[in-house]
């Protein structure tokens, strides 16, 4: 074996990375990859069905199929594309001298089979390292416990989430008369509050001199520093900067593409769906969907009742909110009863996630809710279904990741806002004061 074969990594594939992202294999460079037999059947008992996980299985697949070209896949072939490795399927046969996952384990199971697949390799490539790859945090300390190095799939993981994009900045001691000029104008260039700083796109300040203060936004069109208002939202009036700044970024045009982080109560969805209601006549539907997260990881066949019965529990929280709106007004009001009417004539549509995909998203507004338990490749998917005059609303709580091979610096939320700052397309805000209540707010504080 020559010096650089040496050097050529190989990393062992578990089901959880595929099933994040199909093309992972194509990955990782000019390392070699394998793929552990078992993981075929997982991904075999994958396939059927409208998940994203079914979809993501039957890609993979048709990839794997696609690079073998009719060759034996046992043996070592090539990962199409310059500089890249080679791939294989590993057999899971423990014995022979290796340690046997499924007796240290006292279980046969999936992960005991993938973990004597890389304990095979690691024997056949003497020599090299053999790395397993998985988001399965177990998975990864059993490994290690065998003696087999062990790693995240760190491909769209954002390195440092303390430092992630917040959308706002507040700028203390500013000249009191550039704040008057703000207000008198309604904008100001922006070295008169930077200086020397470039501003990003579309990003927010909160400007203050003293008891004075303006909301500010940078508008990349113009150039200016524009004054932002805060406006009421079909019956929701902001209670902080950073929902006039949410209102102002969904009410605005320009801006094709909004995201909301924050904690539970800081009225990520309810400001989103009331300034969405407040442009109806801008879209032809208005559509609030999200991913079902199914409890205590069951599917959804597990609950009793027709399809609509079993979705109920997880679209409550959005109806919630649309009735929270509705109330702002009385039985009388016009606007009450355009809500009701909305529904029912299907112009105002609430629905998970998945009965979205392969849909034309032209002339809408699409708000999705609880984006943290997204992929970062199911939200690009998302946002490449956006046709003419549609715009895009993700909401979520980075820190409250509800599926198992997601967290904080790998869900699509925060891909999302780490890739997409300071774009003339995009706005970002992120809302931290609690609104729901005192007693909501305690519990995020102390508990």
């Amino acid at each position: 074996m020559s010096k650089k074969d040496k050097e050529k990594k190989v990393f062992v594939l578990d089901t959880s990375v595929i099933i994040y992202e199909h093309n992972s294999i194509l990955n990782f460079d000019e390392h070699d990859v394998g793929i552990p037999i078992t993981v075929l059947e997982e991904l075999d008992n994958f396939k059927k069905g409208n998940d994203t996980k079914n979809f993501e299985a039957r890609e993979f697949i048709r990839l794997i199929d696609k690079l073998a070209k009719n060759q034996m896949l046992h043996q070592w072939n090539p990962i199409n594309g310059k500089g890249k490795g080679n791939f294989r399927v590993v057999m899971d046969t423990g014995g022979n001298g290796l340690v046997d996952a499924n007796k240290v384990f006292n279980e046969d199971k999936a992960d005991h089979r993938i973990l004597n697949s890389a304990l095979l390799l690691q024997k056949e490539e003497k020599g090299r390292k053999v790395i397993l790859i998985s988001k399965d945090i177990n998975l990864r300390l059993k490994a290690k416990a065998l003696g087999l190095q062990a790693e995240d799939y760190t491909t769209g993981k954002i390195q440092n989430i303390s430092s992630l994009h917040t959308g706002n900045t507040i700028i203390e001691e500013v000249d009191p008369n550039i704040i008057n000029l703000i207000y008198e104008k309604g904008y100001c260039p922006p070295e008169d509050v930077l200086g020397k700083i470039k501003p990003m796109k579309n990003h927010y300040y909160i400007l203050k001199s003293g008891k004075k203060s303006v909301l500010a936004f940078y508008n990349s069109a113009n150039g200016m520093v524009e004054q932002v208002e805060k406006k009421n939202a079909y019956g929701i009036k902001p209670r902080n900067a950073e929902q006039a700044f949410a209102i102002h970024a969904v009410l605005k045009p320009e801006i094709k593409l909004v995201s909301m982080q924050g904690v539970a109560g800081t009225g990520k969805t309810l400001i989103a769906l009331a300034a969405a209601l407040e442009q109806k006549r801008e879209y032809k539907q208005i559509y609030l969907a999200r991913p079902i997260v199914p409890l205590s990881n069951k599917d959804i066949g597990f609950l009793p009742g027709d399809i609509k019965s079993k979705l109920n529990p997880y679209m409550e929280p959005l109806w919630d909110n649309l009735k929270f709106i509705q109330n702002q007004y009385s039985e009388s009001d016009k606007e009450y009863s355009k809500i009701a009417e909305m529904v029912t004539n299907e112009k105002l549509v609430i629905t998970p996630l998945a009965y979205i995909r392969g849909r034309s998203l032209s002339n809408i507004c699409f708000i999705v809710d609880e984006a943290q338990n997204l992929t970062p490749h199911e939200v690009k998917t998302i946002i490449t279904r956006a046709g003419e005059n549609t715009k895009i609303i993700f909401t979520g709580d980075i820190h409250q990741i509800d599926t198992p091979y997601l967290d904080s610096q790998s869900n699509g939320l925060s891909y999302l806002i780490d890739r997409l700052k300071d774009h003339e397309l995009y706005a970002h805000i992120t809302l931290e004061k609690g609104e729901r209540s005192e007693l909501a707010n305690l519990a995020n504080e102390l508990l």
